[in-house]
């Protein structure tokens, strides 16, 4: 299921490398994460979810990384770059060997079902 991205043909030359680099080094942080732990899970501070996701893979026994992009407050532009790059509306954003499984009601439906450990074996 591709989902819709502007085609570069659309995309003025001029600004072109402005958007391929835009917070590149937050999104390269999250591929090197991804790359080097079977899950990741990326998050923000002053919400909820995903400390509930932290203490769902704790109670669980899943050993993750996990990496806090700023606040409702600041660090916006960081969260909303991870955004574009995954399509992924919200946080956290949880990846299971590099594969982005969704949020912390995702990840609560893949642990319940076994699916989590399956994923990880």
């Amino acid at each position: 299921m591709p989902r819709p991205l502007l085609a570069e043909s659309n995309i003025h030359p001029a600004i072109r490398e402005k958007i391929a680099n835009h917070e590149h080094a937050v999104v390269s942080e999250v591929q090197t994460a991804i790359s080097k732990n079977p899950v990741v899970v990326v998050g923000m501070g002053m919400n909820p979810f995903p400390k509930k996701a932290c203490q769902a893979l704790d109670a669980a026994g899943v050993t993750y990384r996990y990496l806090e992009y700023g606040n409702y407050f600041n660090a916006w532009r960081k969260r909303n770059a991870l955004k574009l790059w995954t399509g992924w509306p919200t946080l956290p954003m949880i990846f299971v060997k590099g594969t982005l499984i969704g949020g912390a009601n995702d990840l609560a439906k893949l642990i319940d079902s076994g699916e989590l450990k399956k994923l990880l074996a």
